[in-house]
């Protein structure tokens, strides 16, 4: 494997472990520096979830423009130099407010992924692409899987170890960038920079002048409100319905995220290769209402692992529809396209937990209509299906 490559694949990985590294500390830190009680320390943390993604929705369309005018390799090697430099600063934080302020620096720098996805795109061909989107699925998965248990161990040495971990990461996986990376925009695929399309609404304007783009990108966003129910609220979920353990409810997230890794990274590539990329999001979407209307009502937590590789299986949307968008826009708007779909994949991060933990707090609360845990699940699969509806009306000269 070519080594700029295999420095794509990492980079995305340390992304999601960086995520990871430091999920287990983040409450034990807020009472740190903040004081107060645990529900402070959730209320914080929500608030810094939503700066992240907030400044990621309204910046990625910038970042990726930008990587279609500068390059690729300035624009990853700066967003990663930056990502270290911001967990040095979390990792000294001795306020909340320096605390959210490193979180509204990530949010804007986080350009990782899609200037990532953009670099596969340019070196991919339109056969390949869906297989290598797969590629990136699974570096992130594996990133998800490792992150929250080295960040647990790492946890143990005090609140500020997984942050000097995850700046060491990133800052050595910057020097590996240094001298691996070659750079994929020409003169051929360069597009200069316009404000006026670096918005995330003039993103959006002028991607949606491509024929059956719009369709996608609406799709793409129902989806990744209704899949992000998983991270929204398992948590609470599970421990209600369950009654299971944190031990236990990190194991069944371990679980999903290695099946997700081996769906995306070994089964995808032979899977579009039979059906094709648009009959793959169309299957990839059974699995998912499959997974949705059962963990609605089930009370089993020994079935809700069952259902795992069910909903694992799932993971094969993402890369298919990001494949087809990708092949739908020309080769000089790559970085913008990944901008907006990070643009919109953060947008969903701030929509689907207001969302989701609402529709939960409804359902299990002394007030409920009825007692149905499960309630954000037959929400999800009614976004998902109504994302499902636009994608089958959607045609694009790649779908």
């Amino acid at each position: 494997m070519r080594l700029p490559f295999l420095f794509i694949l990492i980079t995305v990985m340390i992304d999601a472990m960086g995520i990871g590294l430091i999920m287990p500390i983040m409450p034990d830190l807020i009472v740190e520096v903040q004081g107060g009680t645990l529900a402070d320390a959730a209320f914080w943390g929500g608030i810094l979830s939503t700066a992240f993604a907030a400044m990621q929705f309204l910046f990625a369309p910038a970042v990726g423009s930008l990587s279609d005018a500068v390059g690729r390799r300035p624009v990853l090697l700066v967003s990663l130099f930056v990502m270290a430099l911001d967990y040095v600063v979390m990792a000294l934080a001795g306020t909340i407010w320096l605390l959210l302020l490193g979180r509204l620096a990530g949010g804007i720098t986080a350009a990782t992924h899609s200037t990532a996805a953009a670099y596969m795109a340019d070196v991919s061909s339109a056969e390949q692409k869906a297989a290598r989107f797969g590629l990136l699925g699974a570096a992130f998965g594996a990133g998800f899987v490792l992150g929250p248990l080295v960040g647990g161990l790492l946890g143990e040495f005090g609140t500020r170890a997984p942050f000097w971990a995850a700046a060491m990461l990133a800052g050595l996986n910057f020097v590996l960038g240094l001298f691996v990376m070659n750079e994929t925009v020409t003169d051929a695929n360069r597009r200069p920079f316009n404000w006026s399309s670096a918005n995330p609404l003039g993103a959006f304007r002028m991607l949606g002048k491509v024929p059956g783009l719009k369709g996608l990108l609406w799709a793409y966003f129902l989806y990744s409100v209704a899949i992000y129910v998983y991270p929204a609220i398992w948590s609470y979920f599970s421990q209600e319905r369950f009654g299971w353990s944190p031990r236990m409810i990190g194991l069944s997230l371990a679980i999903f995220g290695f099946l997700m890794a081996v769906v995306q990274g070994g089964l995808l590539p032979h899977i579009t290769r039979r059906i094709g990329e648009r009959r793959t999001v169309i299957w990839g979407q059974v699995f998912d209402f499959a997974g949705f209307g059962a963990l609605a009502f089930i009370s089993s937590g020994a079935l809700a692992l069952i259902l795992i590789p069910i909903t694992a299986m799932g993971a094969i949307v993402p890369p298919a529809l990001q494949a087809i968008m990708s092949r739908s826009v020309a080769d000089d708007q790559q970085g913008a396209l990944q901008g907006v779909m990070t643009a919109v994949h953060a947008l969903s991060m701030i929509v689907s937990p207001l969302l989701m933990a609402s529709v939960f707090a409804r359902f299990t609360g002394p007030d409920a209509p009825i007692y149905l845990p499960g309630a954000p699940f037959l929400v999800a699969l009614a976004l998902m299906a109504g994302g499902l509806v636009i994608f089958l009306r959607t045609r694009t000269a790649a779908a």
